[in-house]
């Protein structure tokens, strides 16, 4: 065939539009369970947070009105912008399909759906700018970190039962546990898990984790996420620290920067290469909704 060794325009088109379909289709681990705002325009987004109020014993009858100003911010996420670029031996360019079986676009799409799961995560964990107006109009801009009773440290022990009923504990203290509540687990979480007999019993673990040694799914109460780049807690690189989180703890967006697509690259000796620029963003919109577990490892 006289194009078999050419890439084309359509060609082009063709695997930027699959990749991107396939994108929506194979979601990373942890977008799933945080609310996706989609495509975002322009370097950053906004999530905006209401604080919770009381009322009040009437103050009775043709008194003034008491108003309860409720705690209102403006949370700021700054995008970042992350590229994967992969060279293409000429002998394998005529094999390439733009199909979701394709080895360079599983690649592109698995890589992708990494580094979403680590955007994720490192909002959970980390701070976010928050701005807020007082009654005067003054604007101050903080970063907001999660309170240290949100935190359960590791005190030189592994994850235990004690931690789990303590994180759900301060969900329910929150008023914070009417959605589904997800937690991130690693291979050394799951290794200390497994040999905890309080946590393997009939009591508290599904069947076919005993049967099969798998802690994915729901069970505790909570939807279990395998995730293995989680921060060192805060004793230092002899700890590991999880997240307890629901739903709406977390805003994640997205903004595509250059279509990952095929082109030849003439300063290469006019090797093909497959790739792209995506910007990628999260936030966390609630403390209350976030709880970190520290563990010894």
């Amino acid at each position: 065939m006289p194009n078999e060794y050419k890439v084309t325009a359509a060609f082009v088109q063709d695997f930027h539009d699959s990749f991107e379909h396939e994108l929506m289709r194979k979601e990373s681990r942890l977008l799933a369970t945080v609310h996706n705002r989609g495509s975002i325009t322009g370097k950053s987004f906004t999530i905006n947070d209401l604080g919770s109020v009381e009322m009040k014993s009437y103050s009775g009858r043709f008194t003034d009105t008491v108003w309860t100003h409720p705690d209102a911010g403006t949370r700021t996420v700054i995008m970042g912008d992350y590229s994967l670029f992969l060279p293409i031996e000429h002998s394998d360019l005529p094999k390439m399909k733009a199909h979701p079986s394709d080895s360079y676009m599983r690649m592109l799409v698995e890589s992708a759906n990494r580094k979403k799961d680590d955007v994720i995560y490192q909002a959970l964990v980390g701070s976010v700018s928050r701005k807020t107006v007082s009654d005067a109009g003054v604007e101050t801009s903080t970063n907001v970190a999660l309170p240290a009773g949100q935190t359960i440290l590791a005190n030189a022990t592994p994850l235990t039962k004690a931690k789990l009923i303590k994180g759900r504990s301060i969900f329910r203290k929150n008023e914070a546990d009417s959605e589904d509540i997800n937690i991130t687990y690693s291979s050394q979480m799951m290794e200390q898990i497994l040999a905890d007999t309080t946590l393997t019993s009939a009591d508290f673990m599904a069947v076919k984790m005993l049967q099969e040694g798998d802690i994915s799914g729901k069970w505790l109460g909570m939807n279990w996420i395998p995730y293995e780049k989680q921060n060192a807690g805060a004793g230092g690189a002899t700890e590991l620290r999880t997240a307890m989180y629901s739903k709406s703890a977390v805003h994640f967006g997205d903004a595509p920067i250059s279509q990952f697509k095929i082109n030849e690259r003439p300063d290469k000796n006019n090797i093909n290469q497959v790739g792209g620029v995506h910007s990628y963003g999260a936030g966390r919109a609630n403390e209350k909704k976030v709880v970190l577990i520290d563990y010894l490892v």
